[in-house]
């Protein structure tokens, strides 16, 4: 079996009953403890579409329930929406479960068939080194340099819905990356694919690196979809990437400053 007979099995796993059912379940739990909303939907495109997000939360980002639930909600289940993971999710007895719900090995591959199929794929360029930000950092779009997702969205030929989210990075106090820490443990740290060993506190352990797993304050979580971006419309047809990538955390940047400047107070909003 070669490599283009993987790729199309793995968005066949995604099952449209089960995933509107684990929506269900956890729309009370979004929608109570997180009081989620869901803006800017209404000028989502057609079609496939790359959604590119700031990532937040630490272990229990909810970016993706939000999102996905706003979004189903919007369009039903006819339309997948799949998320670029990273490949520890997919392994072991929860694999399956991840799969059938729309998260998909993170690739370019997998990325390129799933824009192709018409489906809507969300991707956090900043993955871990974004989810673990400090909190003094908490409203800064920082993608660590990684550009990859403008050359998926070229690559396809579909637009980018840059999106943005706040509040995720209160459901805890992070203190750091914990980038030292990581190098200082070397190869244990390399054998579980981290540079990064997070420091945060909260409730009720207090301090954590990286365990025990507090519990994520009831903050409020506001995601907004923005205007999308036509990459060949607005940069030709040979794009300079770094270009590409400067405007769209800058749209992005500027997004999320007007929703930091509504939020009156941390946790409650």
């Amino acid at each position: 079996m070669n490599a283009t007979d993987v790729i199309p099995s793995e968005l066949t796993k995604w099952d449209p009953v089960l995933t509107e059912r684990v929506m269900g379940i956890l729309k009370p739990f979004l929608k109570g403890w997180h009081r989620a909303e869901v803006r800017g939907l209404e000028n989502f495109p057609n079609g496939g579409a790359l959604v590119v997000s700031n990532h937040s939360g630490g272990l229990f980002a909810m970016d993706v329930p939000v999102f996905a639930s706003g979004f189903y909600d919007r369009f039903g289940y006819e339309r997948p929406v799949y998320t670029l993971s990273h490949d520890m999710l997919m392994v072991g007895p929860t694999g399956a479960f991840f799969k059938k719900t729309g998260f998909i090995p993170a690739n370019h591959k997998n990325a390129d068939e799933a824009l192709r199929s018409g489906g809507v794929v969300v991707v956090f360029p900043g993955g871990d080194y974004d989810v673990y930000r400090p909190s003094l950092s908490a409203n800064k779009i920082d993608f660590g340099g990684r550009t990859g997702y403008v050359k998926a969205a070229i690559n396809a030929g579909v637009p980018i819905v840059p999106t943005v989210g706040i509040g995720g990075q209160e459901s805890q106090l992070f203190l750091t990356r914990g980038t030292d820490i990581a190098k200082a443990l070397g190869p244990v740290a390399r054998a579980f694919r981290t540079k990064i060993l997070p420091v945060s506190f909260g409730f009720p352990f207090g301090l954590s690196v990286v365990l025990p797993v507090n519990v994520p304050l009831p903050t409020k979580i506001t995601m907004k979809a923005l205007p999308p971006i036509d990459i060949a419309k607005e940069f030709g047809e040979n794009p300079d990437i770094d270009e590409v990538d400067a405007h769209v955390r800058r749209v992005m940047q500027r997004a999320l400053d007007e929703l930091a400047q509504e939020r009156k107070l941390p946790v409650l909003g």
